[in-house]
């Protein structure tokens, strides 16, 4: 994952969307109006439909259940994170590179908006950080889209272990970016239990964040 580029994400043929950014590569955009349907929407029965060929083609009713119960939890979890501002996620699968192991790397990499107290930007990021206790490697950024800051937290793996998940501190790198409103801020993720790869996955965040723009970069008008 050491030459990881970055792909212009759909939202920059969107004049009307909120913040325009590119996606690092090697990304998967999950589809959450989908994945988070009410039953009987339009959108919850192409999940079905999509869906249905890998339930057939599972070997037994066991493993069905299994991938049904996976995808349940998942959804749990998207929806907890949509409940939390989260507009954006997408799953990074990369080749590792450095320790050259066999199972790729895998991450996930989120977009949320959080609403502020009207206040300067360049504060605003500042206390995004500060205020918060496990930030460590806190970097402040002047971005074409405005101040920002980087910073990285690292939890402990759950006392009661996750199905599907395992057992491993997780690393979180995130970057605060005020609205040019300066009543909320963007706060993008990058999340991944690979923590001896967190100068990469840094790195690719940075990335992302000096891609950002708040206004449209077509120069669009609505």
């Amino acid at each position: 994952m050491s030459s990881v580029t970055v792909i212009a994400h759909e939202s920059v043929r969107d004049p009307h969307a909120e913040l325009w950014f590119a996606e690092p590569a090697g990304f998967t955009a999950l589809p959450l109006d989908a994945l988070l349907a009410e039953p009987g929407a339009q959108a919850a029965d192409g999940m079905r439909e999509a869906m249905a060929p890998l339930l057939a083609a599972a070997p037994g009713e066991a493993a069905r259940q299994q991938f049904i119960a996976l995808v349940a939890s998942g959804q749990q979890m998207l929806a907890a994170l949509r409940e939390f501002g989260t507009v954006h996620c997408s799953v990074g699968m990369h080749r590792d590179d450095v320790g050259g192991g066999p199972r790729p790397l895998l991450s996930l990499f989120s977009i949320a908006w959080r609403d502020t107290a009207t206040a300067p930007r360049a504060a605003t990021a500042a206390r995004a950080v500060t205020g918060t206790v496990g930030h460590s490697r806190i970097e402040y950024l002047e971005l074409s889209s405005g101040p920002a800051t980087l910073s990285e937290t690292t939890s402990p793996p759950p006392p009661t272990p996750v199905p599907g998940l395992p057992p491993l501190p997780l690393l979180q790198v995130h970057a605060h970016l005020p609205h040019p409103d300066c009543k909320r801020m963007a706060v993008l993720a990058l999340s991944t239990v690979a923590v001896a790869r967190r100068g990469e996955y840094r790195g690719i965040l940075r990335q992302v964040v000096e891609t950002v723009r708040f206004e449209d970069p077509m120069g669009r008008r609505a």
